[in-house]
């Protein structure tokens, strides 16, 4: 994929949004609300700007998750912690965590400054979990303000993303089976990632080879090479709104800012490089 200003941002600032996810301290906050398992603590944290809301419009937000392993973990959820103790679990959490990975020498104070600037540029309309996120009260501190900035961001990103894949009729299932195909992350990684069964992924190649977007052997022909390039290429267009009001300078400037510290997070201090979201690190 063409590595655009949209993409190169979304890949610097990815990591450190994803510290929510992969950092222990967030499950240990979880743990202590009564929540039970990652995946109870993951769909709570990232749904909780949403409120209590249920798991079939969290499926739908989230898209690409098996509908049952959304619905295992809420409305569950709900009645062991309130969204609002979980919004304060997951910035507590975050909080720690920087704290540990970064050390206290660490300064965030300038990009806390642009990553806010960009977060409140980034298009909302018709953006169900960007918009949550960016209607959250601003924390004080700037390693959590840029924390905040990089999650609206991301959501943003995210909710374009699904609009891209629904106008291309790619169903949650096809299309992670195009994103592997695409040399994405593999289909085992999303097995377990995802929950969809063996018999709903080849269900979901069939179709695809039905329309002509994948071949026999479960590679993508020409036309569905162009269809997912085309799935990123309008996820970039959608995200590039945000970027373009912030301006070149600044955008520049955040992505010198962030891209060191996103490097200590993939450079195996934090996030697998067989991660789900399908971030690479150069």
């Amino acid at each position: 994929m063409t590595d655009n200003r949209a993409r190169r941002m979304w890949k610097t600032l990815e990591p450190f949004h994803a510290i929510t996810y992969f950092a222990p301290e967030t499950r240990q906050a979880t743990d202590a609300l009564g929540l039970k398992g990652g995946w109870m603590s993951y769909f709570a944290c990232r749904a909780a700007p949403l409120g209590a809301a249920s798991p079939e419009l969290t499926a739908a937000v989230f898209y690409n998750f098996h509908p049952s392993m959304v619905a295992r973990a809420l409305p569950d959820a709900w009645n062991r912690a309130a969204p609002a103790q979980l919004l304060e679990a997951r910035l507590a959490a975050v909080d720690t965590a920087v704290r540990r990975l970064f050390g206290p020498e660490a300064s965030f104070g300038r990009a806390a400054e642009v990553a806010r600037l960009a977060a409140e540029a980034a298009p909302l309309a018709g953006r169900a979990l960007g918009a949550a996120n960016a209607a959250l009260d601003w924390p004080a501190d700037p390693h959590l303000v840029l924390w905040q900035a990089t999650t609206v961001l991301r959501e943003s990103r995210g909710d374009g993303h699904v609009a891209a894949l629904v106008a291309a009729e790619l169903s949650p299932c096809q299309a992670l089976v195009t994103a592997a195909a695409a040399g994405g992350p593999t289909k085992e990684t999303f097995h377990l990632a995802r929950h969809w069964s063996e018999e709903e992924w080849a269900a979901a190649e069939d179709d695809l080879r039905s329309r002509g977007l994948l071949d026999a052997a479960g590679a993508l022909t020409d036309a569905g090479h162009a269809l997912r390039q085309q799935v990123e290429d309008t996820t970039d267009a959608l995200a590039e709104a945000g970027w373009r009001v912030l301006g070149d300078e600044l955008t520049t400037e955040l992505h010198d800012l962030v891209h060191p510290l996103s490097a200590v997070l993939m450079s195996g201090a934090l996030i697998p490089p067989d991660n789900p979201m399908g971030l690479r690190w150069s």
